[in-house]
Parts: structure tokens; C-alpha cells; sequence
């Protein structure tokens, strides 16, 4: 006997009469925390109405039927890290970027960034800074809000928090004024000032650089003291946001985590310390692999014998599994192309985690550490925001290499399966 509550959930499940929904039928569904064959999902304008084996669902007028054999649905990947106003550093220099290129060139070169993530299988992303293009990140958001160009729905941090003196472009003598990476304070009264500023820019939350060099070729270094990252963390979070930290050395790290900020980028230092304490306060980790990957390649490494910043990263990046802190997927990718986001996931297997939790990283983990309820899971009442691959991604990560079917918000934006 069906019990009154099981029949209610049971008849949301059902279509209604006269409906159109669109019946996904894949080898398997990764529903972001694990793989099911033989589930089918159904989706109902721009929600998720069913996912299970097809035996549960009942087909009635108005479904049409997809056929992905040999594929595996999943949520669409939500990039954790990305710079969609940037471009591959091996084109042009990220001082030159900066320097050169007017906020009008990067906005139309963040609309071509964007297609391509959406394209490669990217529905969501949080982009980490405009680096010295304003709030060109915050016009681009509501560009593609508003369906004026194609791409994945955003979150933006604007220019970012820099403590004076520590970014760039560096170089020039004390006559020349330059436009810099990130918008410089010092501080309390100073950096909550700007972090306020930059709320009310549009910033969806603040990034904060807790560490960096003070002079080019210099090792990073702390560069804002306990109070101040309290005093950011403290403001945006009364305001109803959040902060995140650049970080790379174990006291930044630490200074960062003590603040409170959500996420930690980069980690390269981590020690056994500092990934204890990452866990103990709940900051999850971007170790953004490819990019350090990529910057390697450009000054000449083959791939073969691992430099030592390729050793210190897997290091830390092995540090940081055996402690147990939460790993998202972003892998800082403007440093490298706008659609190879594959690069981080393949990375973090090659580097010790296993293919199963790279695919929750990059989905449901994601998904709950950014705060975007509906996503990052098939289930009942989700946006429907899927990607098929071929295979099994969770056997073979560089599945998703290809990508032939995207669908946001319940609309196919991509379709190349027979």
C-alpha cells in the first residue's frame, strides 16, 4: 500500500496531461554523488522531473525521447576558478593584458570565453577577478543573464582586494601611474571601504590576496595582517556575502582560514598544518593544477622529468588528500584556453584522487560550496542543467574531452549524437 506522502511524490514525478518534457535515456547518470546505470531523467521545461530506472516513470503524450547509448548524463561541470576576461599568457603576457588591452577588447573577448566553456560542457562558473578590468566580469554576468550572448550562469568577483604595493604590472618608475590587477588598501578603515565598494558593484562576493610578491621574481609573502583579512571577512559576511583568499604560502593560508574565508585558491605551500586546520574550520581547497601546468609548458618544460614547482604541487596536493580538506574543481583556466577546463579534472586524477571524486568536485561539491541551490545534482526539482559524455567518465576522466550534448536550463544549447 502507497502511503498518502510516497503517492503525492509519486504524482509530482508523473507528467501532466498535454505536457512537453524530453525523456534523456543514457547508458548511465551521474547524479553528482554516484553512478547509476539504467537510469533514464526527464525534464520538464527547465526542471529535472524524474531521474531513476525507466521502469519508474510512465511515458505518456508530449514526451519526446533522447537516446544517448554509449553515454553518460551527468550535471553540467561547474568551474571553480576561472578568468573569463583573461586569455593563455603564451599569447600575450598577463602584463600586457592589462596594460594593453582595453576593457571594451576583453569584455568582447570574455563573450567568445564564455560560448566556449558552455560549449565544452561548463553551465556554471565563478570567475575570480577582473584583473584590471573593473567590473567588465559584472557587465558580462548580466549579458548573459539577460540572453544577449551565450554562456554559463556566473558568479563575479569584480577587481579583487590587493594589499598597496604587492600587485602588478610592477616595473615602472615612481612617476608612472599604471592600471593595476586588483584594487590596492591598506588598512581596516581602508579595506572596508573597498570591500563595500565592491559589493556594491555587483561583486557576488569578495576575493581577497592573502598573499604575494612584493617584488617581481621575490618568493610571496604574507601580505595583509590578521586584522585586516578579520575586518574583510567580518564585512562582506554582515552584508550577506563571503570571502575567498589567494594563498600560497602556509602563513597566508593560515591568516586566510583563522579570517574565515570559504575558499582557500592555489594551496601550493600547504603544509600538514594548514590542511588540518582547512578541515577543522570547513575551507574548501582550489589547488588549480592546470595552471601552474600550463605556466611550466610556456617557459619550456616537455612534461617529462617534473620541475620543482610541478614537484611542490603535487606535494601539497598529496597533503591536502591524505588530510581529508575538501577539494573543489577550478584550475585558474584564462591562463590556459577557455573550453580545456578538462586539463584540471585529468590533472587531479594524475595527481592522486580518484576519477569518482574528481567528477563530485566539479559537480555537487561545487555546487554546495558556492551556494547554488538547485544545481549540481540530478534530482527531482533541479535545473536542469546536464551534459552527456561518452563513456563512463568515472573509469576514463578524459571522457570529458568531449562533450556533444549540453543542456541548460532544460534547453539543448549543444546536440551532436546522432
Amino acid at each position: 500500500m502507497i502511503k498518502p506522502l510516497a503517492l503525492l511524490f509519486f504524482l509530482f514525478l508523473l507528467p501532466l496531461p498535454g505536457t512537453t518534457q524530453t525523456l534523456l535515456r543514457p547508458d548511465r547518470v551521474f547524479d553528482g554523488e554516484a553512478m547509476h546505470p539504467g537510469w533514464v531523467v526527464v525534464v520538464d521545461q527547465d526542471r529535472i522531473a524524474y531521474a531513476g530506472p525507466e521502469s519508474g516513470y510512465r511515458v505518456t503524450r508530449g514526451v519526446t525521447t533522447l537516446d544517448l547509448v554509449g553515454h553518460t548524463l551527468m550535471p553540467g561541470l561547474i568551474e571553480g576558478h576561472a578568468h573569463l576576461l583573461l586569455h593563455p599568457y603564451n599569447e600575450t603576457p598577463w602584463n600586457d593584458q592589462v596594460l594593453k588591452e582595453s576593457p571594451a577588447e576583453r569584455a568582447i573577448r570574455g563573450t567568445v570565453h564564455a560560448r566556449r566553456s558552455l560549449m565544452a560542457g561548463v553551465t556554471a562558473m565563478r570567475d575570480l577577478g577582473s584583473e584590471g578590468a573593473g567590473y567588465t566580469d559584472v557587465a558580462l554576468k548580466k549579458t548573459i543573464e539577460a540572453g544577449i550572448v551565450p554562456g554559463p550562469r556566473l558568479l563575479v568577483a569584480g577587481p579583487a582586494l590587493v594589499a598597496t604595493g604587492a600587485y602588478g604590472p610592477k616595473g615602472f618608475h615612481e612617476g608612472v601611474s599604471v592600471p593595476l590587477g586588483a584594487a590596492p588598501v591598506s588598512g581596516v578603515p581602508d579595506i572596508i571601504a573597498e570591500t563595500r565598494r565592491q559589493m556594491g558593484g555587483g561583486a557576488d562576493f569578495i576575493k581577497v590576496y592573502a598573499d604575494y610578491r612584493w617584488a617581481t621574481g621575490a618568493p610571496s609573502q604574507p601580505t595583509f595582517l590578521q586584522d585586516e583579512l578579520d575586518a574583510l571577512v567580518a564585512t562582506a559576511t554582515s552584508a550577506g556575502s563571503y570571502a575567498v583568499a589567494h594563498a600560497s604560502t602556509p602563513e597566508g593560508m593560515r591568516r586566510a582560514v583563522m579570517a574565515g574565508v570559504e575558499t582557500l585558491e592555489h594551496g601550493d605551500g600547504g603544509t600538514a598544518q594548514v590542511f588540518a586546520l582547512m578541515r577543522e574550520k570547513g575551507v574548501v581547497l582550489y589547488p588549480t593544477l592546470a595552471a601552474g601546468d600550463a605556466i611550466e609548458r610556456y617557459n619550456g618544460w616537455d612534461g617529462d622529468a617534473d620541475t620543482d614547482r610541478i614537484r611542490r604541487k603535487k606535494q601539497s596536493f598529496r597533503l591536502a588528500l591524505e588530510s581529508g580538506v575538501t577539494i573543489g574543481f577550478g584550475g585558474d583556466v584564462g591562463v590556459y584556453p577557455h573550453g580545456e577546463n578538462y586539463r584540471e579534472l585529468e590533472l587531479m586524477v594524475a595527481y592522486g584522487m580518484r576519477p569518482l571524486e574528481v567528477l563530485k568536485a566539479a559537480t555537487s561539491v561545487n555546487a554546495d560550496t558556492f551556494h547554488w541551490e538547485g544545481l549540481g545534482r540530478i534530482r527531482p526539482g533541479y535545473l536542469a542543467d546536464l551534459i552527456a559524455v561518452p563513456g563512463d567518465p568515472s573509469q576514463d576522466i578524459t571522457a570529458l574531452r568531449q562533450v556533444p550534448l549540453v543542456m541548460l536550463n532544460g534547453r539543448i544549447v549543444k546536440q551532436e549524437i546522432p
